[in-house]
């Protein structure tokens, strides 16, 4: 086994799968970074039962709400105490007032309406809350002296929290062991550098760990953390921009001053006018008021994303922020990170290539005298060191188990800005060395012949590793890592074969075909990422480009991002960078990743995509988690998108029709001062049956057209033209009616005015629907035969005051609507015709990007000893310098051209 010499340091647990680190002895001394964990005080030890008992009594735990999903008091507020609804309200009182009660229908649509939000968004919270259970972090808190997973809701006051690289910090705390631990704080600070804590010293919520591991004690918990706090001050639930939700607030902001002046005016006309009947004017005046207001049209809204959001959940993506449907759907660039998202995170060593001596450096004599024995050993003995490795030291460990009898002087984990790791290492007979692990083309200075041969294996999309003796100490690495090129000695290459994902070619090539630029951003090699992209037929493949020459100003950063696609060796910082420059160009970003190298980015990105196998602050800052971690669940996110923002786009151009004409017709009875020409009944019979009903079905049905910017301006394209042809049409119908067919017959002349408001707004209905298909014609057609029942059947007509009075006056009303129809059609054409071009030229731009073809290069499979069982141990070979060493003991010599199979 590998054991810290140095003192509080732990010993390594005898099994490679069992890495938790034991809780350090009370008399640990105060050693300085890099001696091994420090603890202060019993408290590392953690809670016992007793005490967590007495403070989940008081109350001293964590209960900060889910994220993911409002509380039931906040869905009831949001569906229930609305703008709209004290609108409808009070009009809904004066009409119970004087009745009669058919003429207060109105208020049962609405009642209708609340209650199918209210059913919908709490279903969508039950998904939500669900999913969030399973994808949530689960600290490790020390308790009673032994470590255990607990959801972070059952933190409580003074429990000893243990950190590793990727983790979240979820609560404020004091630091009480630190083993080289750096916490980024930049997502509450802004502060870009990591933060090397030292016991003492304070972490806040929020944070999430970058390296090193380490052990806290909560000081405040619950709404007392500093995130809670923030979070609690800022917007919580929704956090994304949306689109429609912001379009649709222009629209009632704009409708509520329309409103306010009409219908003083339409209160005073129909006072004046019919001032020998006040109810009649008070159900006339409601009359005009009502429909303007678009009282489906937020309600839908909820009602389309909870349904999404439960679609989704059906197939285990969670979405922690509802509008994040509806962003994905509108991205126009989605930034990957290469490992454990177009790869699976699992990895494999598929050869250990020993560096020649002779290099112009000398060689240590163990080195020297038996690589092939050495160097597994020193691979064994840093994957034994590393409590929390990443998928790379996995494959390490995997490959090379810890040689018995080493120990660890001193250590440093893997850091993302650093891209190495390392240790002092001292073997069986005592012999010390101080060992790197990382990126060739940090550790090496430009322009070695050993970066050569690792653009060879880069060029086949293999990760290499190299393994270097360097000749100071660990911390002198660690104070100046621009040095360590001077120093190292490079002794061998780990070359690591990673599994694409099986669903990610189909996957962006869906986003091609939809128009969607994709951008690699990976921290690896530039070679070995343009190699995996030409796997995927990315475009920009054969030209990838490393990020340590990219420049630093934005313009100039955007206009790289512009013109080329793959970029290798790209920090975490970089990566936020990148997000912002592509985000000043005018794209929307999406960003999928997994390690904490990708938090940054995440966060800053207009959606971030976490897989659900990612790091605890991965997941934490990301829209949506894929809890599966299947890449092909993004088109469906796409899909449901698109249903989301057309669906609602087609019951908007509805809804606003409406409030146009009524405003209208508001106008003219003002002028013209005549009688409203509808009683409540009528505008709720015309409304239910061209826009409420139908919205229902349409909000909710399939629909994969593109995402089209301009919600608002697109709405108003449609609605401002038809709602003036059905105000023109309603008052022409209703001003004939008063002077050549019925004189002062008020009840046939509101007949043949609904009987032509109904053709139009019927027409409205058939436009929207399209494109046809079976169960759409039907639903216009049943709209149309209810409200020919309405007027056939006797009870009907006298329930909504109905009375089409001769045959001259109803087809008049009829032509007039069929006429209004026709322009309505034209106008329709004409529009169709301007989104018909704007959509070819973006077509054309996507037929000018850039593509290359399928390539036939794959990663390459696990090599393992002919003989050796499938699961058993692996071996190395001892071989000469400049050889191959193929986990499992099979050895390769080199050749001229690269490594090639030793006969």
């Amino acid at each position: 086994m590998v054991r810290r010499g140095a003192a509080g340091a732990r010993l390594s647990p005898g099994r490679l799968d069992d890495r938790n680190p034991a809780p350090p002895s009370d008399s640990a001394s105060a050693a300085g970074a890099g001696s091994g964990p420090i603890a202060i005080g019993r408290s590392a030890a953690g809670l016992t039962a007793a005490e967590v008992a007495e403070r989940l009594a008081d109350g001293r735990v964590n209960d900060v709400p889910v994220r993911s999903s409002r509380s039931l008091r906040d869905i009831i507020r949001a569906n229930v105490l609305t703008r709209i609804n004290a609108i409808i309200g009070v009009l809904l009182v004066f009409v119970a007032i004087v009745g009669p009660f058919q003429d207060a229908l109105f208020g049962g649509v609405i009642i209708v309406n609340t209650l199918v939000g209210l059913f919908q968004e709490l279903r969508a919270k039950r998904t939500l809350d669900r999913l969030a259970v399973v994808g949530e972090s689960r600290p490790v808190v020390r308790r009673d002296g032994v470590t255990r997973e607990l959801p972070a809701a059952e933190i409580v006051l003074d429990d000893v929290i243990e950190l590793g690289a990727g983790d979240k910090i979820p609560v404020d705390g004091l630091v009480l062991t630190a083993d080289h631990l750096e916490v980024d704080e930049s997502l509450l600070t802004g502060e870009a550098d990591p933060v090397h804590k030292q016991p003492g010293d304070i972490v806040m919520s929020g944070s999430f760990v970058v390296a090193g591991s380490g052990a806290f004690r909560a000081t405040r918990v619950g709404r007392e953390a500093y995130a809670a706090r923030l979070a609690e001050e800022a917007s919580r639930f929704t956090l994304v921009r949306s689109e429609l939700r912001g379009g649709i607030s222009t629209i009632l902001r704009v409708v509520t001053w329309m409103i306010i002046p009409a219908g003083i005016a339409l209160i005073v006309s129909q006072v004046v006018v019919n001032d020998d009947d006040l109810p009649e004017a008070i159900r006339r005046m409601v009359a005009g008021l009502v429909p303007m207001v678009p009282e489906g049209l937020v309600l839908l809204t909820s009602v389309a994303f909870a349904v999404g959001v439960v679609r989704l959940g059906r197939r285990q993506c969670l979405v922690q922020e509802l509008p994040a449907i509806e962003g994905l759907a509108r991205v126009d660039v989605v930034c990957l990170d290469k490992t454990g998202t177009l790869t699976e995170a699992a990895m494999d060593v598929v050869e250990l290539r020993i560096v020649e001596p002779g290099t112009g450096a000398a060689v240590g004599a163990g080195v020297a005298a038996a690589p092939g024995t050495l160097v597994p050993s020193v691979l064994g003995a840093l994957g034994a060191a590393d409590s929390r490795p990443n998928p790379s030291m996995q494959a390490i460990i995997d490959a090379y188990p810890a040689p018995p009898g080493w120990q660890v002087r001193a250590d440093a984990p893997f850091s993302s800005a650093r891209k190495w790791s390392g240790a002092t290492l001292a073997a069986v007979g005592g012999t010390e060395g101080t060992w790197l692990l990382g990126a060739p083309d940090v550790l090496l200075a430009a322009g070695d012949r050993v970066l050569a041969t690792v653009d060879e294996y880069g060029a086949q999309g293999l990760r290499v590793l190299l393994l270097a003796r360097f000749g100071a100490s660990l911390a002198d690495a660690l104070a100046d890592p621009a040095t360590v090129p001077a120093g190292v000695v490079p002794v061998a290459l780990v070359v690591i074969a990673q599994r694409l994902r099986a669903d990610a070619p189909d996957t962006l090539r869906y986003f091609a075909e939809q128009n969607v630029a994709a951008k690699i951003l990976s921290g690896d090699n530039a070679l070995s990422v343009g190699a995996v992209a030409r796997t995927l037929g990315l475009p920009g493949a054969d030209d990838p480009v490393d990020a340590r020459t990219l420049p630093t100003d934005r313009a100039a950063l955007a206009d790289a991002l512009e013109s080329h696609s793959i970029f290798g060796r790209v920090s975490p910082q970089q990566k936020r960078e990148m997000v912002a420059a592509l985000q000043s160009r005018g794209h929307i970003v999406a960003m999928t990743g997994d390690g904490v190298n990708d938090v940054l980015a995440l966060k800053d990105a207009d959606i971030g995509v976490s897989m659900g196998s990612g790091s605890q602050a991965t997941r934490a800052v990301a829209q949506i988690v894929l809890l599966n971690n299947s890449f092909a669940m993004l088109p469906s996110v796409v899909s449901e998108g698109r249903r989301v923002i057309g669906n609602i786009e087609r019951v908007a151009n509805l809804f606003l029709t409406k409030t146009v004409y009524s405003v209208l017709l508001a106008i003219v009875v003002v002028i013209t001062q005549v009688p409203y020409p509808f009683l409540p009944r009528h505008l709720t019979l015309v409304g239910s049956l061209t826009i409420g009903i139908p919205s229902f079905f349409l909000a909710l049905a399939p629909n994969t057209e593109r995402a089209q910017p301009d919600f608002v301006g697109r709405v108003l394209r449609f609605a401002l033209p038809t709602g003036l042809l059905a105000a023109a049409a309603t008052m022409t119908s209703y001003l004939l009616a008063r002077s050549h067919f019925y004189g002062h017959d008020l009840e046939a002349e509101t007949s043949m005015a609904t009987l032509t408001l109904f053709g139009v707004a019927l027409w409205a209905l058939a436009i929207v629907a399209r494109p046809y298909t079976w169960w759409r014609i039907a639903l216009v057609l049943t709209m149309a035969v209810a409200f020919a029942l309405v007027l056939a059947i006797p009870s009907g007509q006298e329930f909504f005051q109905l009375s089409l009075v001769g045959t001259t006056g109803p087809w008049t009303a009829v032509g007039i609507a069929v006429a209004a129809a026709v322009l309505l059609e034209l106008v329709w054409v004409i529009t169709r015709r301007q989104l018909t071009a704007v959509a070819a030229r973006v077509d054309l731009e996507t037929a000018r990007r850039p593509s290359v073809p399928q390539s036939n290069v794959r990663t390459l499979p696990a090599v393992r000893a002919e003989g050796a069982p499938a699961d058993g141990p692996r071996s190395a070979a001892v071989v000469r310098p400049g050889a191959v060493v193929r986990p499992g003991g099979r050895a390769a010599a080199s050749g001229p051209d690269g490594p090639r199979p030793t006969p």
